[in-house]
């Protein structure tokens, strides 16, 4: 299974009685306005979000949102392209003011009009300023101790008048969980590194429900399982003692958060192809939770993601052979004539899939005979199309994967999209999972 995205994001209508005035509005330009075309406004929840209203983006890129006296403060989401869980970024508004925005998708989203969202964003600069004073610092080996101090207190006294700015504000609970590490007194890098990791998550409160309604707790997440890495361990190691530190700060959080949280952490690692980490998270952690949840799309998910990773026996399956005129049915594990196998699951109507399939067929031909055999499964609504363009390649075995989406070998596989590639060995373990015919290509004449 290659993507599991947890649908956060639910479309519920409401219907507002037309008495209802507006108080305040939500607004906004995106450039360039012609890579745009509508906005989605949603109010988030810890693990769902509230289809509230959409709003077409005018030529000059404008939109705008009115909000009445229902809408409670809290956090809101602008979705602005899809899949919606990656194109959205979060809007706080407490009820009380208007706000006003601009987006561009290369600098991201700059507030224009609102107290809170302003205060955020100069919180953040403010600190990612004095961050970088540190960084600066240890990267010039500096022995000034003195200065050190300086800027500790500094970043200290800036956390302190932003924490006082904010008091009773929803962004306080943001700055105040944001609060890093700060020694009080002069430390070296290597201690300093330590202690950063060791406090990262000391004001972080997994249970408040402002913070699991915003990406923060995902953003914190991903930046300490992927930004705390040791120089004493490889990759791998760290990713799992990291995650190991993760689960066991959020042991108390509701298990409907975890399992948002982790997937997408599993998402994260699936996406990168580090599958020994995806698997140890899923087998770890997050198998678990989806039983407990009963959450069964989940857990299947999970387990086909584990029994197609590299190494693992490819999942058998069955087919119709004909040969000199004679019909057989056979078993991918029966084969055995070919050093290696390659199983591409393609569909006639991707138009990338019929750019891909003649390479592929292009390049089996130049391999030495018995390298390599290639089973083609189309995965489709009808047969029609089919039964003509096999003809075209009459070297691959094909087999004909009734039910689209709903196809039993397409399921077992993890199929979710077209074309996808899997390289066997002799014995039918999967070795690679080539993202196209490219680095198909590349996998057989790596050697050469």
């Amino acid at each position: 299974m290659k993507k599991i995205k947890l649908k956060r994001l639910v479309l519920t209508f409401f219907l507002l009685p037309s008495l209802l005035l507006a108080q305040h509005t939500i607004k906004g330009v995106f450039s360039p306005a012609e890579d745009y075309s509508v906005v989605l406004l949603y109010k988030s929840m810890p693990t769902v979000s509230n289809y509230i209203a959409s709003s077409e983006i005018k030529e000059d890129g404008s939109f705008q949102f009115q909000l009445d006296s229902t809408m409670t403060k809290g956090i809101y989401k602008i979705v602005y392209a899809i899949p919606q869980e990656d194109y959205n970024f979060d809007v706080i508004y407490n009820a009380k003011e208007d706000v006003e925005l601009t987006f561009n998708a290369e600098t991201g989203v700059t507030f224009q009009k609102s107290f809170e969202n302003k205060l955020l964003t100069s919180y953040t600069n403010s600190m990612a300023m004095v961050t970088q004073a540190i960084a600066n610092y240890y990267s010039q080996q500096n022995k000034d101790t003195i200065a050190l101090k300086a800027i500790f207190k500094t970043q200290k006294e800036t956390q302190e008048n932003f924490e006082k700015t904010a008091k009773g504000s929803i962004v306080f609970q943001f700055i105040k969980a944001n609060k890093p590490y700060i020694p009080k007194k002069y430390v070296d890098f290597k201690t300093y590194v330590k202690q950063l990791k060791d406090h990262y998550f000391d004001y972080i409160d997994f249970n408040n429900k402002i913070l699991q309604s915003s990406s923060f707790l995902e953003e914190k997440m991903l930046n300490y399982v992927f930004g705390m890495l040791s120089k004493t361990k490889d990759e791998i190691n760290n990713y799992k003692d990291n995650i190991d530190v993760f689960c066991t700060v959020i042991k108390p959080t509701p298990l409907e958060v975890k399992r948002i949280l982790l997937v997408d952490l599993w998402q994260q690692m699936v996406d990168l192809n580090k599958e020994a980490v995806a698997n140890y998270l899923a087998e770890t952690y997050l198998m678990d939770i989806a039983v407990a949840l009963n959450d069964q799309h989940l857990l299947h998910g999970l387990v086909v993601y584990r029994d197609t990773s590299v190494g693992n026996e490819a999942p058998d399956f069955s087919f119709e052979m004909t040969k000199e005129g004679e019909k057989t049915i056979k078993r991918l594990s029966e084969l055995s004539e070919y050093k290696n196998y390659v199983v591409v699951f393609w569909s006639t109507t991707c138009s990338y899939c019929l750019d891909e399939i003649p390479r592929l067929q292009a390049f089996a031909k130049t391999l030495e005979k018995g390298l390599v055999k290639v089973i083609a499964i189309a995965i489709e609504d009808e047969d029609i199309k089919w039964k003509t363009l096999k003809l075209n390649y009459p070297e691959f075995i094909h087999i004909y994967g009734k039910g689209k989406w709903d196809n039993e070998i397409g399921n077992s596989y993890g199929v979710t999209a077209t074309p996808t590639y899997f390289i066997l060995d002799k014995d039918k373990k999967i070795i690679s999972k080539p993202e196209d015919v490219e680095a198909l290509k590349a996998w057989f004449t790596k050697d050469l």
